[in-house]
């Protein structure tokens, strides 16, 4: 598998995040020769909030995070690769309750406290007895330091590790928010993304974390598209430890103070910088494509149409082979089922419009719109004009490599 010619040359340098320490190990859950297996811890005042995947066959540690996300503790954090513990029936109920036991235990916690994510295979038992007797260690080794082993050691058929960070002054004080994400394939979020999770000091309540997570995905992870499959192990979660309370940052119960503005704005792009990372290391993608619908009768039917396109094989194929085929476009809007005025249609390549009011623009010029395709980010705007609402999304080509990459999944 190649590497996506999107990876960084350089992984951002991610500071501490005061409360939070993280290690990481080979646990040899399915993958050898890599990280697999990672252990967050916080101090007892974090809070948690989550969004899950709305999918009907949501894996067990779904339903766990779920089941627990309410009471708004966090002491630990365990997350696995190779195995996503998904359509497992009691066998998998019970891994995650040894899991957050093992774990609660070596922490000194509730097992409510403890928050469990996934990834990996679907349909195969999770053995928890491969991983548990490896939390004694991790428990050991826990650092402020190694967030680059944690973005690695959550991978799957990723190619490079997904970090963020910004820093954002909250009553004169940094508060810092870092992120990690893992996704590549299997990638049409409902409600978030494979897996995301988010940290930052600033002292929150559980009710403001939690309708900042639940935002914050709305125009990210909820705007993202690889393949238009959601997983049955969608994740987003957000930890605040609250140790820059200490510093003189004050708690902040409501989102709309200057505050909460000002957190929730750098946690969405904390989150927004992960999606990107996401749909750039699709699964054998070779273009970045930004989609945005003008002129429709909603933001939410904006985004349909938009998401009518970018998970169009037709459209993202065109993209692969750099063919400027404005026709997929028209039938894309055209079966999404939102309202859209066919004569009064227009759309852009970047700054080249192609068509205008239903028909080709007359000016257009084929060789500049082919020429611009073979940009690696592109950029596709379309005006469906019968209203004035708009979106955008983000998705990627579809390439040989997609195929190859999951004809060979479990082999």
């Amino acid at each position: 598998m190649s590497v996506s010619p999107f990876a960084p040359k350089s992984l951002p340098k991610l500071p501490p995040v005061d409360g939070v320490r993280i290690a990481s190990c080979e646990a040899g859950i399915r993958y050898t020769g890599r990280m697999d297996l990672t252990l967050v811890a916080f101090e007892p005042q974090a809070v948690a909030a989550g969004v899950f995947t709305r999918s009907k066959t949501a894996a067990a540690p779904v339903e766990w995070c779920r089941e627990h996300i309410a009471q708004g503790v966090a002491r630990a954090l365990v997350v696995n690769a190779g195995n996503a513990n998904a359509f497992t029936g009691m066998k998998g109920r019970d891994a995650v309750g040894l899991t957050a036991k093992a774990t609660a235990a070596l922490v000194g916690c509730r097992q409510e406290e403890v928050f469990i994510a996934s990834t990996g295979v679907i349909g195969e038992a999770l053995d928890p007895e491969k991983f548990t007797d490896k939390l004694d260690d991790l428990v050991g080794r826990l650092d402020p330091a190694p967030w680059e082993d944690a973005a690695r050691a959550i991978m799957t058929t990723d190619t490079f590790p997904k970090l963020a960070t910004r820093t954002v002054q909250i009553d004169g004080i940094d508060v810092v928010v870092n992120g990690i994400a893992k996704g590549s394939g299997m990638i049409a979020p409902d409600m978030a993304t494979m897996l995301a999770f988010v940290f930052t000091d600033a002292p929150l309540t559980q009710q403001a974390a939690q309708t900042m997570c639940e935002q914050g995905v709305e125009d990210t992870f909820n705007a993202i598209t690889v393949d238009g499959d959601t997983s049955t192990n969608d994740t987003v979660m957000l930890f605040a430890t609250g140790a820059a309370g200490a510093r003189g940052v004050s708690e902040i119960s409501e989102t709309g103070d200057a505050g909460g503005v000002a957190l929730a704005g750098a946690i969405e792009d904390v989150l927004r910088d992960l999606a990107h990372q996401v749909v750039k290391d699709g699964e054998g993608a070779s273009k970045f494509v930004s989609i945005t619908v003008e002129g429709a009768e909603s933001k939410n039917a904006a985004r349909r149409i938009a998401f009518s396109i970018a998970n169009s094989p037709l459209i993202k194929t065109a993209f692969a082979g750099e063919d400027p085929n404005w026709g997929r476009i028209v039938m894309a809007v055209g079966k999404a089922g939102e309202a859209a005025d066919r004569d009064k249609i227009s759309i852009w390549f970047g700054d080249i419009r192609v068509a205008i009011d239903g028909e080709v623009d007359p000016d257009y010029v084929e060789a500049e719109a082919a020429t611009y395709m073979k940009r690696a980010e592109l950029d596709v705007r379309v005006d469906v004009g019968v209203g004035a609402a708009s979106a955008r999304v983000w998705t990627c080509d579809l390439t040989s490599e997609y195929i190859a990459i999951n004809a060979d999944y479990r082999s």
